[in-house]
C-alpha cells in the first residue's frame, strides 16, 4: 500500500477455530472494524459455522491452503491441489502462503488464479517468548500508513490476543485517520468509500479503520516480509 494511504489493513491467519475466532469477531465489532481472515481449509471443514459467521459479519476470507502447507516442503502439484481443495470451501480470490514463502513455480501458478496478499507487520502473537504487551508494542512500533498487519486466530495466539487485540485497536483508533477497503485496492483501485472515520476497518479487506505505515515493500511479491 502507498505511504500516503492513511489507513491500516488487518488480517488474521490460521483459523477459524472456536477457541479464538469468535472472540476476535466480537472485538472487531466493538471497534467497528473489518478484517480479512486467511483460513486453513481443514479448519473450515471442521467449523463451517464459524466460517459462515465471519462472512455474515462482513469480513473477507482468504485461502491459506487446506493443510497449512509450507511451499518449499511440497511439490508444486501437491501444493496447487491443496490450495484448490481449500478454495472449494472458501470461494475466494485472495491467497496468503503459510509462513510467507512460495516457490517460484508455485507463485507462477498462484498468481494466475489468486491475488496474493502479504504483509509488512507481523505482530508475532504466536511466539511463546512474547507477552501481550510485546504484541501491542510491535503494532505501535511498526505500523505506518498503508500497513497490512497480521494477527493469528490460533491456539498459540489467543491468550495474548485477549489483551493485545483490543489494546492495539484502541491505539490505532487514537491515531484516527479514515480507512480504506483492501478488497478495492487489490482489485486495482483505491476505494472512495470511507466508513466511519473511527480508525478501523481493515491484511485483507481487511479494512481496519486505522492508521498506517510508510512501508515500501510490495505485498504482492512472493517474498517474506517480517518486521519485528
Amino acid at each position: 500500500m502507498p505511504a500516503d494511504d492513511h489507513a491500516v489493513y488487518l488480517s488474521f491467519d490460521d483459523g477459524p477455530i472456536p477457541e479464538a475466532t469468535p472472540f476476535i469477531l466480537d472485538v472487531l465489532d466493538r471497534f467497528d472494524a473489518k478484517a480479512i481472515f486467511f483460513m486453513v481449509g481443514d479448519n473450515v471443514r471442521k467449523y463451517p459455522e464459524i466460517y459462515e459467521e465471519v462472512v455474515r459479519r462482513g469480513h473477507l476470507v482468504g485461502n491459506h491452503t487446506y493443510h497449512h502447507l509450507g511451499s518449499f516442503k511440497h511439490w508444486t502439484l501437491t501444493y496447487a491441489v491443496d490450495v484448490t481443495e481449500a478454495n472449494a470451501l472458501l470461494h475466494t480470490k485472495y491467497f496468503r502462503p503459510p509462513h510467507g514463502w512460495l516457490r517460484h513455480t508455485v507463485y507462477w501458478w498462484i498468481k494466475r488464479n489468486y491475488r496474493v496478499v502479504m504483509w509488512d507487520v507481523v505482530t508475532r502473537d504466536y511466539s511463546k517468548w512474547l507477552t501481550a504487551e510485546d504484541v501491542v508494542n510491535n503494532v505501535k512500533r511498526y505500523a505506518r500508513n498503508g500497513s497490512i498487519i497480521t494477527f493469528h486466530d490460533s491456539l498459540k495466539s489467543i491468550d495474548k490476543l485477549r489483551t493485545a487485540l483490543p489494546e492495539s485497536l484502541q491505539w490505532l483508533r487514537e491515531q484516527a485517520t479514515p480507512s480504506r477497503r483492501l478488497n478495492k485496492w487489490t482489485d486495482g483501485e483505491t476505494s472512495k468509500r470511507v466508513d466511519k472515520p473511527i480508525v478501523i476497518q481493515t491484511r485483507a479487506t481487511v479494512c481496519f479503520h486505522a492508521i498506517g505505515t510508510n512501508m515500501q515493500a510490495n505485498r504482492l511479491q512472493p517474498q517474506r516480509i517480517q518486521k519485528g
